[in-house]
């Protein structure tokens, strides 16, 4: 039984020395001083924000994209031992002794270093030759701009590990398709192409468009397989189910998990709260949890509560009166009912305060016990300071003239009699006998006399307004909107009928505790929702660019600048490599239609294994390429140059494929193959001295005389190499 043991445990490996080579060096390139300099770099004051945020579990939003790279970057700070305490405040500013800059930046430095043995395997993966796979990988390991942004605390590096890692994962699973379908390592490289293009989606909402085409070559793929008459039907149903497993329950649940993980370590309130729904604020530690700990649930007869808009824009604000009216004659020359005004005041204030009444009797205490509202109820609101009961009525909103004014109304002794009847109706119930609770119902208000809806405008009215937001009074019949949804924030059973003592009530804080945890999904899904309309800072910076201007390299940004001496970081890409990736694109794309015109008259110039490797090789680097590239032309926001790098790296993969396919296919003799190796030698040691000019502008370790720092821009790179050969 134990015959095993006679012989020795013996394993054997075989070892890609060239990826082993290509692997060091691109550790060296990303690892040379990681820690200079030691002050913050452009981008990483932003994301520093949020790993100290990490740190000190508070609660953060933010709309780049979903928490997995976030919280890849505070695994460094957390393993570094950082504490969070440091102010991100300024660009440059000297890191503090308690900030483990070596850590927080190693990540990215590694995503980065591993890009250059990958760009080598997915090469041989496309069955091209070992020449061209070290061709590509030199051009990722001397590309000066990914080298810049691999050595920072930002995540464009990590973004590109996991685009390419998606599409070797998929190339070795396809490659052992053909042999061994089913095997262990089949399912490895499966899953792993699902796990990647979740992790990519999951650092920034671009990697979705890696995820798509993946998706899309894999659909192609499956569909020859159901085509494919010598496997059973079983087969094929087995083949089909492992890779909608891989494809779209794995991202799906990992996509969840990244959200879980982020919510369970940000329990705290924080400076991002007030874009969240009340009853999320009320799930986090402090801040709104701590005000509305306590509460009664259940909205009766004579409670006391502050309303806030749901739907959160411009800003979150809660139904708010006071004394002032409205002014008798706008500015326009209409005139108004000079009531009292109605506002949405995105602040905090006892003017918040107001009283659900029943319009069948007089007083505004609860009862013992109390009486619930109910959704479909006529209810009477009363402002809790002024005791003026919310109206609205046939007069024109002060600045939506097609809506009705929202007001307190104040008898004049005049022929407008008081319209305050509103029937309350629950949003998100289940039944139409809910009853309205505190923070977790969403309601609106319907004006009984003129069918009008309590909603927030948005328009932030005039100087006599106080420039508080408007509040109207907007007919059904124009259609729902979040902005006529409300929900109880703050709430208390009231005790005290005398106005005085109401008032001193009305600032006291609340007894009863009512237990409102939400589910993670509830959570999970607000928190996407607001991330996916959050409006991110669109104003013009001073290094923002064009689409267009990244492919000619016609922009750069200066990213650090020594405070004492010339030394600086600049983004600053290869024009060498950057060109001649957009060249080799161009020149795939018109063999390629060449190719398929030849086919279609029945001229093969190909044998069918070359243009079917030919065909992928396009696919997924001109693919990944023009998904990487052309949606930032419909994007309405700040664009920057390294934006540019997730698409410009499909194209440095396919340079040397294209330089390949044209020594062995278009290069007839012996003599041409010579002459155009020579010619390939000669443009990679243009290359490499590229890369060796732009070198101090890269790390940020040499001071520059000024007479080179002008050679910011390509043109003037390209200037000075001429010049020097």
């Amino acid at each position: 039984m134990l015959g095993f043991l006679r012989q020795p445990l013996v394993v054997t490996a075989d070892i890609n020395l060239n990826v082993v080579a290509l692997t060091g060096v691109g550790l060296l390139s990303r690892l040379w001083r990681l820690t200079y300099p030691r002050a913050v770099v452009f981008d990483e004051v932003y994301y520093g924000q949020y790993i100290s945020f990490y740190m000190k579990r508070i609660f953060f939003l933010d709309g780049s994209g979903p928490p997995f790279g976030h919280m890849l970057l505070a695994l460094g700070g957390y393993l570094g031992g950082f504490d969070g305490n440091f102010l991100w405040n300024r660009i440059g500013a000297e890191y503090s002794s308690n900030v483990p800059v070596w850590s927080l930046r190693l990540l990215p430095a590694l995503t980065g270093a591993f890009l250059v043995p990958m760009a080598y395997q997915i090469v041989l993966e496309l069955h091209f030759s070992h020449c061209a796979a070290m061709g590509a990988a030199l051009l990722i390991l001397i590309e000066n701009a990914l080298i810049t942004q691999s050595r920072l605390i930002l995540l464009e590096s990590v973004l590109i590990f996991f685009n390419l890692l998606s599409v070797l994962s998929y190339l070795k699973f396809s490659n052992l398709q053909k042999h061994s379908p089913f095997s262990l390592s089949w399912w490895f490289w499966l899953m792993l192409t699902g796990v990647a293009c979740s992790c990519a989606v999951g650092v920034k909402y671009m990697g979705v468009f890696t995820y798509l085409l993946v998706l899309s070559v894999a659909a192609v793929h499956a569909w020859h397989l159901i085509g494919d008459q010598t496997l059973s039907n079983v087969c094929v149903f087995c083949h089909l189910l492992a890779r909608t497993v891989a494809f779209l329950v794995i991202p799906i649940l990992m996509y969840l998990l990244f959200f879980y993980i982020h919510l369970i370590l940000l329990y705290r309130s924080g400076p991002h709260d007030q874009i969240m729904s009340s009853a999320f604020q009320a799930s986090l530690d402090g801040g709104l949890a701590r005000i509305t700990r306590g509460q009664p649930l259940e909205v009766a007869y004579g409670s006391q509560v502050t309303l806030r808009s749901v739907f959160g824009k411009p800003m979150p604000c809660w139904l708010h009166s006071h004394q002032n009216t409205y002014p008798m004659i706008y500015e326009n020359g209409r005139g108004s009912s000079h009531q009292q005004q109605v506002t949405c005041y995105p602040f905090k204030d006892v003017n918040n305060w107001w009283i659900v009444k029943d319009p069948g009797r007089h007083q505004l205490v609860v009862n013992n016990p109390p009486r619930p509202v109910r959704h479909g109820d006529i209810v009477q609101l009363v402002h809790g300071m002024t005791t003026r009961l919310l109206n609205t009525h046939d007069v024109a909103a002060p600045l939506s003239p097609h809506s009705q004014e929202v007001s307190c109304y104040i008898d004049y002794n005049i022929s407008m009699p008081a319209q305050n009847l509103w029937r309350l109706e629950i949003v998100n119930r289940e039944s139409d006998t809910d009853i309205w609770k505190t923070i977790m119902s969403e309601v609106r208000f319907v004006h009984v006399n003129t069918s009008a809806i309590l909603k927030l405008s948005g328009a932030h009215l005039p100087d006599w307004g106080f420039r508080q937001l408007e509040v109207v009074g907007e007919k059904l019949s124009r259609g729902f909107h979040e902005s006529m949804v409300w929900n109880v924030e703050e709430h208390r059973y009231g005790k005290s009928q005398e106005q005085k003592e109401r008032e001193l009530e009305l600032h006291s804080p609340t007894q009863a505790d009512v237990s409102r945890n939400l589910s993670f999904m509830a959570r999970f899904s607000e928190l996407q929702w607001r991330m996916l309309m959050l409006r991110t800072d669109d104003s013009e910076h001073k290094y923002s660019s064009t689409p267009l201007e990244w492919v000619t390299l016609d922009t750069n940004i200066a990213y650090w600048l020594h405070p004492r001496t010339s030394a600086q970081i600049h983004l600053l890409g290869n024009i060498m490599i950057w060109a001649s990736a957009s060249l080799a694109m161009v020149a795939y794309a018109l063999l390629f239609f060449w190719y398929l015109l030849r086919r279609r008259r029945s001229i093969c110039d190909l044998p069918e294994d070359c243009w079917l490797r030919w065909v992928l090789a396009g696919t997924l680097c001109c693919g990944g390429w023009a998904v990487n590239y052309l949606p930032f032309f419909m994007m309405e926001k700040t664009l920057f140059l390294y934006h540019y790098l997730p698409a410009l790296t499909f194209q440095i993969i396919l340079l040397p494929m294209v330089l390949q396919h044209v020594s062995d296919h278009l290069c007839r003799s012996q003599l041409q193959r010579s002459v155009f190796s020579a010619l390939v030698v000669a443009w990679y040691s243009s290359a490499c001295h590229v890369f060796n000019t732009l070198r101090p502008l890269t790390y940020g370790d040499t001071s520059l005389p000024p007479s080179e720092l002008r050679a910011l821009r390509w043109k003037d790179s390209w200037d000075i190499l001429i010049r020097k050969y």
